[in-house]
């Protein structure tokens, strides 16, 4: 089997995008930074090559993301407005495997041809057409890329959402896959006017009341384990009813116990409903978190992975504290 350049693959992904039209584009269930900004930056791009679309996700986008659309994009939500047809074509992007594309997939044709834009380790080229680049910060950084291949401009729409996509996988360009590329990415996009200060106050600063009553809440919580190079938090249905806060008022509460001194491997646990645990990991190095997390049938990075457990939130902590144990024996 001929294995690809990365040249190679920026080719065929671009020829993917000319010569077909009528694209659905999905990112993967509860959309991050990277994955709205991947989904809003390719719905700019085919608007620039003159190309029909469909943006939609399993479930809602985070309202703290639709600054990337404006008036001229719409996406949908599954859950509540799922298509009456089918497509033929889609892009799938930042997303590390195809369960990640969530109940969206009933969307497509049964001869369906898709292009897999990602930048998961763990993706297994899924698509018809792979442009995967495990070494990429983001997945916007490779859709920098499949721009400047395609010969398209650079709108200040489009470098709003690239920018904002590598801030939040980044972690405000602070982790480990801040590389020179990506900080070359950053300055040409402030060079072509993005305000940097205003997308890292809106993401990365700002706190809502719901958002500072839930944290109070699971720092209640705060668990140790293993010496205490272990740590988590845990969010239950009722925190969330009584915070008034939802699932997207969740994000950064595993840097918390991640952030500890000594702590090597970080963890949020969510209940998603009665019997579902979602699972949240960061690690500072020592354990491989994507290998711990397709323990449980998940996935992600080196330093930050996740996973569903099924179960109760002690039963859910059990299990995996007692995984990461074993990780850092």
């Amino acid at each position: 089997m001929t294995v690809l350049s990365y040249t190679d693959r920026l080719s065929q992904a671009a020829s993917f995008l000319r010569e077909n039209d009528d694209f659905l584009v999905v990112s993967h269930i509860q959309p991050d930074g990277d994955a709205a900004g991947s989904t809003f930056a390719m719905a700019w791009m085919l608007l620039a090559l003159g190309k029909r679309f469909t943006l939609i996700n399993e479930g809602h986008m985070p309202e703290k993301f639709m600054y990337m659309t404006h008036s001229q994009l719409r996406i949908l939500n599954h859950e509540t407005e799922p298509p009456e047809r089918k497509f033929g074509r889609v892009i799938s992007v930042d997303c590390a495997d195809f369960d990640r594309i969530g109940k969206v997939s009933a969307c497509f044709e049964e001869n369906v041809q898709l292009l897999n834009i990602d930048h998961h380790a763990t993706n297994d080229d899924f698509g018809a057409v792979n442009l995967v680049r495990a070494d990429a910060a983001a997945t916007v950084e490779v859709l920098y890329d499949l721009n400047v291949e395609l010969g398209l401009p650079f709108s200040h729409e489009l470098n709003v959402c690239i920018y904002s996509g590598l801030l939040t996988d980044t972690g405000g360009f602070r982790y480990s896959n801040t590389s020179p590329k990506v900080m070359q990415i950053a300055a040409d996009m402030l060079s072509r006017g993005v305000k940097g200060y205003e997308l890292a106050e809106r993401l990365l600063e700002s706190l809502t009341m719901p958002q500072v009553t839930i944290l109070k809440s699971a720092l209640a919580t705060l668990g140790f384990a293993h010496e205490q190079q272990a740590a988590w938090l845990s969010v239950s249905l009722e925190d969330l009813a009584r915070s008034g806060a939802s699932s997207d008022d969740l994000d950064g509460l595993v840097n918390y116990p991640r952030n500890i001194e000594g702590v090597e491997v970080g963890m949020l646990f969510k209940e998603k409903k009665p019997g579902v645990i979602k699972v949240s990991l960061r690690s500072a190095g020592k354990v491989d978190v994507a290998e711990l997390a397709s323990r449980f049938g998940g996935g992600g990075h080196v330093r930050a992975a996740g996973c569903t457990v099924l179960g109760t939130l002690d039963e859910a902590i059990k299990q995996v504290v007692e995984e990461v144990g074993r990780a850092l024996a």
